[in-house]
């Protein structure tokens, strides 16, 4: 292509921003998280012959919650076709803590803040009440609980890199996830009184 005909192009491309299709919407959300929550219902089924119920039913569903998570932060929020302009994209993560933030998610409503730490709420419960089984389960929690909050890290980096999905990235909402995700914990630790996982442990064959 020549010289002109390069200008040319690049031209029409700066006056007519390139549109990407993106998939997204409330809809995509329940049907991807419906989806995947059949699936690991089939793994702890698969699972609960050599772990028991309770293990193998946190198991699946602490890996189940993980991936709801990234499914509702990391799809578009609206279904159709757009651009975001490089003059309006987010260059850094907003360290505004207690910000203002919209009224809750595109699938629930209320405060933005309470569903960001709800929706950390059930990993951390999970996680701990699956590690309950093993001895090693001490050392294995609070592994688990910082492995939530660099999770949400890595959730809030990835919507600032990735400005096609429209999202915003804000230390906020990392805090609140951290919180959740202690808070779940805690539950973890009640949840393992009350079931007991490690009555299921399989006893060590004598030699």
């Amino acid at each position: 292509m020549s010289g002109l005909g390069a200008a040319y192009v690049g031209a029409r491309w700066a006056r007519y921003p390139r549109r990407v299709v993106t998939i997204g919407g409330t809809g995509v959300m329940l049907l991807a998280s419906l989806t995947s929550g059949v699936v690991f219902g089939l793994l702890a089924w698969a699972m609960s012959r050599r772990l028991g119920w309770v293990s193998a039913l946190a198991l699946a569903g602490f890996a189940w919650s993980v991936v709801a998570i990234a499914i509702i932060t990391l799809l578009p929020a609206q279904w159709g076709t757009g651009f975001v302009a490089a003059e309006t994209r987010q260059t850094s993560c907003s360290l505004d803590y207690g910000g203002p933030a919209p009224d809750g998610f595109w699938i629930f409503s209320g405060s933005q803040r309470f569903l960001n730490t709800l929706v950390f709420v059930p990993p951390g419960a999970l996680w701990v009440l699956a590690v309950a089984r093993w001895r090693a389960g001490w050392l294995l929690a609070p592994v688990g609980i910082v492995a939530l909050a660099l999770y949400s890290v890595f959730i809030e980096a990835t919507q600032l890199v990735l400005a096609r999905i429209d999202r915003a990235c804000d230390i906020t909402d990392v805090v609140d996830n951290v919180a959740g995700a202690l808070i779940g914990g805690a539950i973890g630790i009640l949840l393992a009184i009350l079931f007991r996982p490690w009555r299921y442990r399989r006893p060590v064959a004598s030699r």
